[in-house]
């Protein structure tokens, strides 16, 4: 970790500092998959591109990467021979199958910075006990990824993995920890299980969360922040953004507007829908071209989220430019009688729905350019109707979807799949 501790400072510098170091940064970054990358190697030469005269002025003019070209060419991305692998990530991919991603030793290492950065930000210190809720086995890299932030830290880690609930309330009661890191609708039931079964849980000052936004566009908690708030009364929540692709990750500060962009080890841009990109505050596609990668260097990777970055000075005295909360996946965007949903859009909704207990989501298509959203629920009393549940909806999102009120344990089955390393509420059934 050593030989990223140079730039480790440089979020507080002035935004004229950053961008002459982000420069340099930038061109050896390029001038690295120019040489070692056999895709990059390759698109440079037919695009007529000279890494060493590029700055971050003309990143816009350098093609995009996507998750299709890696998982249909991945062998093609990698920039260093198969025994200089240290580890292997299986990623989401376009295809069906797993994307394959490889780590150096060196990109571990940079992985483990990347998160310490983050954790510090968020106020954790080596006297903090973490509880990590997250599995560290099956191909994934979150679990191993917060692991190293903890260990950099300084911190102690519990590795109690994808566990149930017993098994975690078990651990709060004998290990005490005093930060949980895990996906918010995971924490709620764990906090609410703890309360039932009379745990003390004030003894956690923190809760990270990872896989599911706290906060919407206006930075507003949402309703499952606010649950957390009244399940977890003393703990303070931050949010985190991660990508395995390009082994970046962005975590709230104690200030918690938005999640800091480290600006030694990625460059972030928002485009839109035609490539565009876009100016700050405004929302669309999150586009990272992480820095200091030696297995993978990615250029201009798209990933498929909808966010928008955030200018100003933060109140921690970083000055370096924020990302904002998650606010859909670009695949999952539905158009619904000419209106953009979003997945996301709907839980929110649905969780402001008083007696909806649980729920998931399922698009199909239809005739013009149109998708359907069929919304099953399970409801905690005989009050509401499918009918008013629909017209909640409509209120919410200017469109009126299908609601269908199932059994509980229809509803929990269908979401909290075993195989899944996460709740699943959004099934999309649309043709391609």
């Amino acid at each position: 970790m050593k030989e990223f501790l140079l730039y480790n400072k440089l979020a507080f510098l002035p935004l004229k500092v950053i961008e002459v170091v982000q420069n340099n940064l930038l061109r050896a970054h390029l001038k690295y998959a120019a040489a070692k990358s056999p895709y990059y190697k390759e698109i440079f030469k037919e695009k007529n591109i000279n890494p060493a005269k590029i700055k971050l002025a003309d990143l816009a003019q350098l093609p995009f990467t996507t998750k299709n070209e890696i998982s249909t060419r991945t062998k093609d991305f990698y920039a260093v021979k198969d025994s200089d692998v240290a580890d292997i990530v299986l990623s989401s991919g376009t295809t069906g199958l797993p994307t394959k991603i490889i780590y150096t030793a060196k990109d571990l290492r940079r992985l483990k910075y990347n998160e310490y950065k983050s954790f510090i930000s968020c106020g954790m210190t080596k006297e903090d006990t973490v509880l990590l809720t997250c599995t560290m086995d099956r191909c994934f890299i979150a679990g191993l990824a917060y692991y190293f932030g903890v260990q950099a830290v300084g911190a102690a880690a519990i590795r109690n993995g994808l566990s149930s609930l017993e098994s975690h309330a078990e651990m709060i009661k004998r290990m005490t920890p005093t930060v949980i890191i895990g996906v918010p609708s995971f924490l709620k039931k764990l906090g609410l299980y703890c309360r039932e079964q009379k745990i003390n849980t004030n003894i956690i000052n923190k809760l990270i969360c990872i896989g599911e936004p706290l906060r919407n566009e206006r930075m507003d908690m949402l309703p499952i922040g606010r649950d957390l708030v009244s399940v977890w009364p003393l703990a303070k929540l931050y949010s985190t953004y991660s990508s395995s692709e390009t082994i970046s990750t962005f975590c709230e500060c104690t200030q918690k507007r938005g999640g800091h962009l480290h600006p030694d080890l990625a460059i972030v841009e928002i485009v839109d829908n035609m490539g565009n990109v876009l100016p700050s505050g405004a929302q669309g596609e999150v586009v990272i071209t992480p820095l200091a990668i030696e297995g993978m260097p990615l250029v201009r990777f798209r990933t498929g989220d909808i966010s928008f970055i955030i200018e100003g000075d933060c109140g921690c005295g970083r000055k370096s430019l924020r990302l904002g909360p998650i606010l859909g996946r670009k695949q999952q965007m539905m158009k619904i009688k000419g209106t953009t949903v979003y997945p996301q859009a709907v839980y929110t909704a649905l969780d402001e729905v008083y007696g909806v207990n649980d729920y998931y989501l399922e698009a199909f298509s239809e005739q013009d350019l149109s998708d359907m959203l069929i919304v099953h629920v399970s409801i905690k009393n005989n009050t509401l109707t499918a009918e008013g549940i629909a017209s909640a909806l409509q209120a919410k999102l200017r469109v009126k979807p299908e609601v269908v009120i199932e059994e509980d344990k229809i509803i929990r089955d269908k979401v909290y799949c075993p195989s899944s390393r996460k709740p699943v509420h959004f099934f999309d059934e649309r043709k391609p």
